[in-house]
């Protein structure tokens, strides 16, 4: 087990003086999240400084191979695992998603990686989720074309409203309760394989396809805490090359 974690403990001084310089910002940044959202949102407050301090301790780290990730995807809400084969006859609710990876530690067969994901979907009659979050995975190289990976993440969606939320005022009528829309929570478990297309090429891009399991929380506090999605995503990736640096 040790050995396998030693990659990610092998961090030199300069890696600990850079993160150290930063932990100003981090403090700052937690502040003034927390400050915008509610008092009564503990929950939200730990994810939302979960997701910076994740987020400032990778950016820390030496240079590492890293790509991005375009996909577009359908969701359905269903118990986990529930609803493959919904996804392609049932109503169609269409997402977008961008990812940023990062390649934290590689072998011949074997990699370990995180990624920042930012996506957008539409839930007809129900809502539209903005999700921000980090995940992080293993991956198997079957060969130099095939790959496939499994991942765990958490962070931050944004809920908006897909129909009008009436609210009865002072006067005894119904308004229209015009709100930016609510913090939630959520957590993934995803299951993708990607394919090379041109595994010699200096920028090879892959096609990938992933099966997502999603949990939104709290969505509705009295009868409903969790709403559970499976998605399925079909996307792009590509490499981004950085300029080394000189030692």
């Amino acid at each position: 087990m040790m050995l396998g974690l030693r990659p990610f403990l092998n961090t030199d001084k300069m890696q600990m003086y850079k993160f150290h310089k930063q932990i100003p910002i981090l403090i700052h940044l937690t502040q003034i999240v927390i400050s915008c959202s509610k008092p009564n949102e503990p929950v939200m407050k730990h994810f939302i400084l979960f997701t910076l301090c994740f987020l400032l301790f990778v950016s820390t780290r030496a240079q590492k191979p890293k790509y991005i990730n375009i996909a577009i995807f359908t969701t359905q809400n269903a118990m986990p695992f529930g609803k493959f084969a919904g996804m392609f006859k049932e109503i169609f609710h269409p997402g977008i998603e961008f990812s940023y990876g990062k390649t934290l530690h590689s072998a011949k067969k074997h990699d370990w990686f995180t990624e920042l994901n930012l996506a957008y979907f539409f839930h007809r009659f129900v809502q539209h989720g903005i999700p921000l979050y980090l995940n992080a995975g293993y991956r198997y190289k079957f060969n130099k074309r095939l790959a496939g990976e499994t991942s765990i993440g958490a962070g931050y969606m944004h809920s908006i409203p897909a129909t009008a939320k009436l609210k009865l005022n002072d006067n005894g009528d119904y308004t229209n309760d015009k709100k930016a829309g609510r913090m939630q929570a959520m957590g993934t478990y995803t299951i993708k394989f990607s394919y090379v297309l041109s595994h010699n090429s200096a920028n090879p891009i892959s096609i990938f396809t992933s099966y997502q399991q999603r949990v939104q929380f709290p969505f509705v506090k009295s009868y409903v805490p969790l709403l559970p999605y499976n998605s399925l995503f079909i996307g792009i990736s590509k490499p981004i090359h950085t300029k080394k640096i000189k030692k």
